[in-house]
């Protein structure tokens, strides 16, 4: 039996998941946070969660990707939060703050479509045909042992894939056609809630700044001032497990790369580890106004290596491998640093839309898939007066632009801003604008590998079968009915982790959550799609 007082938690990756296991092993299962130890190979934590300056000057901001958050989804998040003191006003939660910004600030987006003409679209109409309801209804009812590897384009026709509704969902959470049905249809279940919303985004919640200000300081913080010890530009390589007694199994050396050199930490028998799988953000690379980010295809960041060191040690560990296809799973986005208001003014008055009030904005007719999001501003805690940001991304990267004779892929900060100024139709500022933003472009290899189509063997459960010391969490790890590609994946499978190893006798919000057993909401929904 583990002796919480007596164990060492080994917790490899600074991300979201282990930040928040080691919130839970401090709060609810009683580990000392002295005996708390977190093993991150960069120099800060946060892991896919960030948000900052992007070069030396300060001038110019970077946010890789963006994150819309679910009141009914989200629940081991806010069960986190609600323990985490707001950096601005210790007397409340981040919980509280998130909450009463929301309440301030509401989503209710006027332009969430625009075709080629700049023309905003009535979203609201999802153009569903009898033969797109069935498709939708089918894929609903089939469970996911029927769908197996399907892709998404293999259940659905070109017409649904060609709807307002599809639009406004794959680029909310950057589906392709080519991707996981099974992944899409666990989507559908848990936020089906969003459908009579999907046109307003008014079920939409967002933190008061970007979520590394909003949701990792705060709990850096917490972490720090109970004294966890954080091991940055540390690299877990390889881990040796006892596999001998199949009803036991341990892992019981950590091996780790550092800027000293090689080292390894053996587990004692009250010890244990989590090991975070993976990387969304694995191999990012950044360009600037006059440089383009490199594609990199042979994984030179690290992040995978891990996972492929163990993976061969047992059947249940997984096969990353699956999920390496670049080409399926890329997608770039870019950061507008804005020194002065002209662009953001002018797209407040298009979109009739106040930042931090319009959620995502995708021009349907755009080679790139191009879309963005005017995010409330400040949108950084340090931001100086006058300066701005709004973030965006193209699923379609090799496509060359309509206005721009070159894939975004190959473009330069200023191209990709050209290509947008010109989607909204604003040439007559277009000289101002360019000379008065900083573009910082963030090129993602597997910025959508979660939703490669995949085989059950290829995710590994958060506590493989028998296993007494370890655990595995993030985005890369199995939960049945759960949804990949959102803060609340990671957080969930840290409780998981947490709540099974160390035996705390709290609920776990499972099963997830599913609109469709709420007979309103289901109901709405099924308004929304006969419409």
């Amino acid at each position: 039996m583990i002796d919480p007082r007596k164990t060492q938690l080994w917790l490899v990756g600074g991300g979201i998941a282990s930040m928040a296991a080691a919130v839970f092993a401090i709060r609810d299962a009683a580990v000392p946070g002295k005996n708390v130890h977190i093993l991150e190979q960069l120099d800060i934590a946060g892991g896919s969660l960030d948000g900052s300056p992007a070069g030396p000057s300060n001038r110019d901001y970077v946010t890789r990707g963006g994150r819309e958050l679910d009141e009914n989804t989200y629940q081991t998040l806010w069960n986190l939060l609600e323990s985490i003191p707001s950096l601005e006003d210790p007397n409340v939660s981040v919980r509280q703050e998130f909450l009463a910004f929301n309440k301030r600030v509401r989503t209710d987006a006027r332009a969430r479509l625009i075709d080629k003409n700049h023309r905003i679209l009535d979203a609201s109409a999802f153009g569903f045909n009898t033969k797109d309801r069935i498709e939708l209804m089918r894929v609903l009812a089939l469970p996911e042992h029927a769908l197996g590897a399907r892709r998404i384009d293999e259940m659905f026709s070109e017409h649904f894939l060609r709807t307002n509704f599809w639009q406004m969902w794959r680029t909310m959470f950057a589906f392709q056609n080519w991707h996981s049905t099974i992944e899409l249809r666990r989507y559908f279940l848990r936020l089906v809630q969003q459908f009579p919303q999907m046109a307003s985004m008014s079920g939409v919640r967002r933190t008061k700044y970007n979520q590394y200000d909003s949701i990792i300081r705060p709990l850096q913080k917490w972490l720090m001032d109970r004294e966890v010890d954080v091991r940055f530009g540390t690299r877990v390589t390889d881990v040796d497990f006892d596999q001998t007694d199949p009803a036991r199994r341990r892992a019981i050396r950590l091996h780790l790369q550092t800027r000293q050199g090689s080292s390894s930490i053996d587990l004692g028998e009250q010890d244990i580890t989590m090991l975070t799988l993976g990387s969304i953000t694995a191999d990012t690379t950044l360009g600037g106004n006059d440089t383009v980010p490199e594609l990199i295809r042979d994984r030179r960041g690290g992040d995978w290596s891990l996972w492929e060191a163990i993976a061969g040690k047992a059947k249940d560990f997984g096969r990353p491998g699956a999920f390496f296809n670049v080409d399926e799973n890329k997608w770039e986005s870019f950061t507008l640093t804005m020194h002065g208001a002209t662009l953001l003014k002018r797209i407040v008055g298009y979109s009739q839309n106040d930042p931090g009030t319009g959620a995502m904005m995708s021009f349907v007719d755009s080679s790139w898939l191009m879309s963005i999001v005017v995010p409330y501003q400040p949108h950084f805690a340090e931001m100086s007066k006058d300066t701005y940001t709004l973030w965006g991304y193209g699923l379609f990267i090799d496509n060359k632009g309509d206005y721009v004779e070159r894939p975004m892929a190959q473009c330069t900060g200023k191209e990709i801003l050209t290509e947008l100024i010109h989607q909204l139709g604003f040439e007559d500022i277009m000289e101002e604008v360019l000379i008065s933003t900083e573009v910082t472009s963030v090129m993602l290899p597997y910025a959508s590998a979660m939703f490669a189509c995949r085989v059950p063997e290829d995710r590994p459960g958060v506590i493989p079968q028998g296993a007494e010391n370890f655990a595995f969490l993030g985005e890369w790890v199995e939960l049945p009915e759960d949804i990949v590609y959102t803060v609340e994946y990671s957080v969930h499978t840290g409780m998981h982790a947490v709540y099974n190893l160390f035996g705390v006798e709290k609920r776990i919000p499972l099963p997830a959550y599913h609109d469709l057993l709420d007979p309103k909401a289901g109901f709405s929904a099924l308004e929304s799609i006969f419409k």
